[in-house]
């Protein structure tokens, strides 16, 4: 099938006049994605873009973001998204590292250069000879009719493109980690591992072009997740995308009720924020809409499983995978009554396993964790012009993800945590989920992450930084009375610290690397 672009052409080509994009007052058909994407092709191929060149796009959830990703894809080149909340000094790093040669930047992303001397001063790479700027003349955010979708410059093209083959393995998107371990790596996805991932909505989710969804894009699109699983997902279906720049949960409800939201993903704190800002309101208009609720990211705690279910009438299905898997690996099986706490099992045409250190496959039992290793057709190439790594983290095809889990006899697996945020207490290996899934289900706890400080004896110690329901009056010390009941000795937390808020990626995952 070749390049990613096709997802968006068959979709104009078969539903022309469906919605594709809906942004504030303003609808974007699939017709006109499809035209606005072939002009920003044309745009890049009169600036010399060649097919395999690397372009990089700092945008967060507007249209704009997906005409100008499908726009690099149809001029054969890779897309590189960034991060928005990158500081130029990172900025110029992932220019630099992924060897772009353009790059789109959204106005009013933070600390970047505005303006042609400004950029000609940034120090960019000698690659990097492009840079346009992505502005709202309408101003933000106001509603957007089709003409303002694009600066002048892109909108004195074409929109008619004759787009660049390619070939299933040529690579499609450059996602980088987040670099908690070191600096970024770039993970090349290739055209069948992106293409791919979004048409396993037929399996997953029962996506059907004849009953299209309406997706709520609230995760955000630089992201692996809000790319496959709701923009490519939706178009490779022919659904529409209700984009939000940034998730806020009181807007987030007033969308999924305007615009008749069948379909919500999102990471684990924005199904915490969502059902925290409820209060008592009714919920049942969308609740009637809401065919599908997905998760992934991290894990989803049980509690919020539970009320999400009690509120909304929908189970949350949990899901897992990494930038490096296109992301989705495995899911819990549609239709079938879940297994809270699980991830479910690997995607149609996707292997897991458990392995050791060694890639030894770990005993097959219940009880024994190893770190999960996947095989298949959404696994990268490999790290963008780092052989070394990419060495380390494939054999044989075995992609090795650093998260510990555990599978149960019908072969559904049980992420136990990060393996490098298992926490070594007294020779004791203390699995920070467990402890987080307990602390939740107290009363004073809105929301919680557990870490290992340092200890002289101890090696580490648990500790459990909190965000307490408001105007609850338990103190520290009850807290960590109350897990002492509750745990083993040497898995209770004997520090508790309050917090107001707990730092988070712009993905909505909470960084422990933060707190201490």
């Amino acid at each position: 099938m070749g390049s990613l672009a096709s997802l968006l052409e068959d979709a104009a080509d078969r539903w022309p006049e469906r919605t594709a994009i809906v942004y504030g007052d303003s609808r974007m058909s699939y017709a006109q994605l499809d035209g606005e994407a072939n002009r920003v092709a044309n745009l890049l191929v009169s600036r010399g873009i060649r097919p395999g060149d690397k372009v990089a796009l700092s945008c967060p959830n507007v249209p704009y973001f997906s005409t100008i990703y499908f726009g690099i894809l149809k001029a054969g080149a890779v897309v590189v998204p960034l991060n928005v909340m990158l500081k130029s000094r990172e900025v110029a790093y992932h220019l630099a590292d992924s060897e772009a040669k353009a790059y789109f930047a959204f106005e009013g992303t933070p600390d970047l250069p505005i303006g042609d001397e400004a950029w000609k001063g940034f120090g960019q790479t000698e690659s990097c000879t492009e840079y346009f700027e992505i502005k709202l003349d309408s101003g933000w955010p106001e509603p957007l009719t089709p003409p303002e979708y694009f600066a002048p410059l892109v909108a004195q093209q074409p929109t008619t493109f004759e787009s660049v083959a390619r070939d299933d393995d040529d690579t499609a998107v450059i996602l980088y980690t987040s670099g908690t371990t070191g600096q970024p790596k770039g993970a090349e996805l290739r055209h069948r591992n992106m293409r791919d991932n979004a048409l396993a909505g037929a399996d997953l989710f029962r996506a059907d072009a004849d009953r299209p969804d309406t997706y709520m894009c609230v995760l955000p699109l630089f992201h692996s997740f809000g790319q496959s699983v709701v923009q490519n997902g939706a178009i490779a279906f022919g659904g529409s995308i209700v984009m939000l720049p940034r998730f806020d949960a009181q807007v987030t409800i007033r969308l999924m009720l305007k615009e008749q939201v069948t379909f919500f993903a999102g990471v684990p704190t924005m199904y915490w924020a969502l059902l925290a800002g409820l209060g008592d309101t009714d919920v049942s208009p969308i609740a009637d809409n809401l065919r599908v609720a997905a998760a992934g990211g991290s894990a989803l705690p049980v509690e919020i499983h539970r009320q999400f279910k009690e509120r909304f009438g929908v189970t949350i299905l949990e899901g897992y995978g990494l930038s490096e898997t296109s992301p989705v690996a495995s899911f819990a099986v549609f239709g079938q009554e879940p297994r809270v706490g699980s991830v479910g099992v690997p995607i149609p045409g996707v292997q897991m396993r458990l392995v050791d250190a060694d890639w030894n496959d770990v005993a097959d039992d219940p009880d024994a964790i190893g770190e999960i290793a996947i095989k298949g057709h959404n696994v990268m190439k490999g790290y963008y012009r780092r052989p070394e790594a990419t060495a380390e983290a494939i054999h044989d095809g075995w992609f090795r993800t650093g998260d510990l889990a555990r599978k149960d006899a019908d072969g559904f697996y049980y992420i136990v945590d990060r393996s490098k945020d298992m926490i070594l207490r007294g020779g004791y290996n203390v699995y920070p989920r467990e402890i987080e899934e307990l602390l939740v289900t107290h009363p004073a706890v809105s929301l919680v992450a557990v870490i290992g400080t340092p200890h002289p004896s101890h090696g580490e110690e648990v500790k459990a930084v909190v965000v307490k329901t408001a105007g609850d009056p338990t103190t520290e010390d009850e807290l960590v009375a109350w897990g002492k009941e509750r745990l083993a000795g040497y898995k209770y937390p004997r520090v508790v610290e309050f917090v107001d808020a707990l730092p988070m990626t712009s993905t909505g995952k909470i960084l422990k690397r933060e707190l201490s």
